[in-house]
């Protein structure tokens, strides 16, 4: 898989080798769902509560006669039928967390990374390329690629001058390539890789072409 390389003016400045296995394969889209699902339920934080009959502080005599009081049986002040009362069958304090297995993490985000190198949506800088920490350098830049909507910007490890160049960047934002998510990439419509970025990428989520046959079959 050969991936456009570009220089600070955005300009083809020539193509790199990818790995296929990682930029180059057959998106499995239902895994990219399921892990998507997964990674938006951890983000829950679960706390919704309401108050049932024994939470509500009301007193509980019977505030009428069962009969002779020409209206209808209404027992305590706390229950649900009533203003002030509790509430049936509302949400609790909860985990929300779905658990997926590591090879499916594994392969949504290479699927994710092939469709959008499949896409033209993966760009690579040249060396002479260099982030800076001021928003407006950074914006340059970006236009200068041509970045139309929204771009994760991706190193190789944290940079803080990327991180600060970019943090006021409306629809931009700086990701180290360790900290990747399908989740991430598919919320984005343009990848700007460092080539030390995408080199990192292959060394965590290349594998053998039989074990990649091996996951796509187990998924």
């Amino acid at each position: 898989m050969k991936l456009p390389l570009i220089d600070g003016q955005g300009n083809a400045a020539g193509e790199i080798e990818a790995d296929d296995s990682v930029f180059g394969i057959e998106p499995n889209l239902a895994v990219v769902h399921q892990a998507v699902t997964a990674q938006r339920a951890n983000a829950r934080q679960g706390n919704a509560a309401t108050l049932d009959r024994s939470d509500v502080r009301q007193a509980s005599k019977k505030t009428g006669r069962q009969k002779g009081g020409g209206r209808a049986r209404m027992g305590t002040p706390s229950s649900p039928t009533r203003i002030g009362g509790a509430v049936a069958h509302g949400p609790h304090p909860r985990s929300y967390r779905q658990r997926l297995p590591k090879r499916m993490r594994r392969l949504a985000i290479r699927s994710m990374l092939s469709q959008r190198a499949a896409e033209g949506g993966v760009l690579v800088t040249g060396p002479d390329v260099e982030f800076d920490s001021k928003t407006s350098v950074m914006s340059s830049l970006c236009q200068a690629i041509g970045v139309e909507r929204s771009a994760l910007v991706v190193s190789d490890g944290v940079d803080e001058d990327l991180v600060r160049g970019t943090r006021n960047l409306q629809n931009i934002q700086a990701m180290p390539a360790q900290t990747l998510s399908s989740y991430l990439i598919l919320t984005h419509d343009q990848l700007i890789m460092t080539e030390a970025a995408v080199r990192r990428c292959e060394a965590m989520w290349a594998v053998e072409i039989g074990d990649a046959d091996e996951e796509d079959g187990d998924a």
